[in-house]
């Protein structure tokens, strides 16, 4: 199987999960620590879940609107390759945690309109990645992993990118390869598109996903 789109398996939460995306030759798996998500899971948790992931997937840490004293007493007690951002941090904010905590960043953008794109340019200047997810709805309890898509000619119309960039949102087995094919996207994140029910997922699709992510 070719590995040129690579994958992010997000809201991992056993030890399964783990031997599962490595199996399935994902890039990257994410530990969730908003505490309104299904997919949550401890410091500790987490930090036990990071031990056993082999060398070569990245872990990241999903948090939002993290204050310093949070991102602190995650950072001591678990180790981790990124930063997620997926609140409402600033520019300003995100130079701030990447300066301060020494990981790099991948920072949401949630996108409904042309609008929301444009913002990316602002935060390309200070993260490591952009990871462009659908918009939460104003009355979402998450700001992400709601399995809702969004027009992908948004992105299709976007010619250059100063960083590497993941596409969520809505994501499944099923479309995944449409998706990279009309946005041009080389990442792709998943969360609910892979599970059998909210917070538990299930190996067969995440390796499903990974291999139809792939264009031969």
């Amino acid at each position: 199987m070719s590995n040129q789109i690579a994958v992010k398996i997000c809201g991992v939460t056993r030890p399964a999960d783990v031997d599962a995306v490595a199996a399935a030759g994902a890039r990257y798996l994410g530990f969730n620590f908003f505490p309104k998500s299904p997919r949550f899971v401890s410091f500790e948790m987490a930090r036990d879940l990071s031990v056993d992931t082999p060398v070569g997937v990245a872990k990241v840490g999903l948090v939002v609107n993290a204050d310093d004293a949070m991102l602190q007493d995650l950072t001591d007690k678990v180790p981790l390759d990124f930063l997620q951002l997926h609140g409402s941090e600033t520019p300003e904010r995100v130079a701030e945690i990447r300066a301060r905590f020494g990981l790099p960043i991948i920072k949401v953008v949630g996108v409904a309109n042309a609008a929301d794109v444009n913002r990316i340019d602002s935060y390309e200047a200070v993260a490591d990645q952009i990871l462009v997810d659908a918009k939460a709805p104003k009355d979402a309890i998450l700001p992400g992993g709601n399995g809702l898509a969004f027009d992908w000619g948004l992105l299709a119309a976007r010619k250059y990118w100063r960083k590497p960039w993941m596409l969520a949102g809505g994501l499944t087995p099923d479309n995944v390869r449409q998706a990279v094919l009309r946005t041009g996207a080389r990442q792709v994140d998943v969360a609910s598109g892979v599970e059998s029910a909210p917070g538990v997922k299930d190996a067969d699709a995440i390796h499903d996903f990974v291999k139809q992510a792939q264009i031969p």
